[in-house]
């Protein structure tokens, strides 16, 4: 289910899932999500000093997400940044209770990856798979794209790239699902992962060794995981080194499936990138270099 339209006057929460927040990068994000019109309430958890690797504790994140998804003023709750720790919390959310309050527009990237699954999984909701407001790639081009999904998606049923090229040519139409390698081997046997059978995955990490992509591109083979897949759209690899042995890689691991692939399509962890629906129907085509987002 495609969650509703964000509208002027509404409310976006911005939370906290993962990693302590930079607080000179959320004063830095507030005016510009305010300029799209709408009120924006900042969770504890982003305002809270840092200390160690998670924002808060597990309770605490959990907490506020879901205060925030209950709320019914809000309609789009935001990740203000990645990090490690949204896996931590997935059990410490009421379902049931969130699925009871209606669809809401849920956005971030990178760990919060691991939120998109279960909420695609847990209420059947698409996500969007967004840069985030308290990081230094949240610039103009990343934030107009997610205003633009969130405000008028119809206008961004065209996903495309200028820097990709086909790794293996073709079009194919499934569900997009996916996001950061790390956090896709990691939910491997947990209730929200599912399979990638008759889907487009998108892959794409930060700071890993070509070595550590084998191993968990492996490990998604080996499970079966991605068994039926329709299409693969590779983003960023930053600072994981030359990027040309990660291509080989993905050839060598990847191109048996014989499904379109397209390489470098400009999401993840680099400036500019473009907001893609989670859980939507659409038609890959390797050869432009296109996502289209079916009604």
């Amino acid at each position: 289910m495609r969650p509703p339209e964000t509208r002027p006057g509404d409310t976006i929460a911005l939370v906290a899932p993962a990693g302590p927040v930079p607080a000179d990068l959320v004063e830095k994000a507030l005016p510009v999500l305010r300029g799209w019109g709408v009120e924006v309430r900042v969770g504890d958890c982003v305002r809270a000093a840092p200390s160690g690797y998670l924002s808060a504790s597990d309770e605490e994140r959990a907490a506020e997400f879901t205060q925030a998804w209950l709320d019914p003023a809000v309609t789009c709750v935001l990740a203000a940044r990645g990090g490690y720790g949204s896996q931590r919390m997935l059990d410490l959310v009421d379902w049931s209770a969130l699925g009871a309050a209606g669809p809401k527009t849920f956005a971030g990237s990178s760990d919060v990856t691991a939120l998109h699954r279960a909420v695609n999984v847990h209420l059947g909701l698409e996500t969007l798979f967004s840069a985030m407001p308290a990081t230094t790639l949240f610039d103009a081009v990343a934030a107009e794209h997610l205003r633009s999904s969130l405000f008028e998606p119809d206008a961004v049923r065209t996903i495309s790239s200028s820097t990709s090229s086909p790794l293996v040519p073709g079009t194919a139409t499934g569900t997009i699902i996916g996001g950061n390698l790390a956090l896709l081997a990691a939910g491997l046997g947990t209730p929200e992962q599912g399979s990638a059978r008759d889907a487009i995955v998108l892959l794409e990490d930060v700071t890993e060794n070509v070595y550590r992509i084998d191993r968990m591109l492996t490990q998604l083979l080996r499970s079966g995981w991605l068994d039926g897949v329709r299409g693969f759209v590779l983003g960023s690899w930053e600072s994981c080194g030359d990027t040309e042995p990660i291509r080989s890689l993905m050839l060598d691991r990847l191109g048996s499936f014989g499904v379109p692939m397209v390489w470098e399509f400009g999401f993840g962890h680099v400036p500019a990138s473009p907001t893609i629906p989670l859980g939507a129907q659409a038609t890959l085509d390797a050869d432009a270099g296109t996502l289209q987002v079916l009604p």
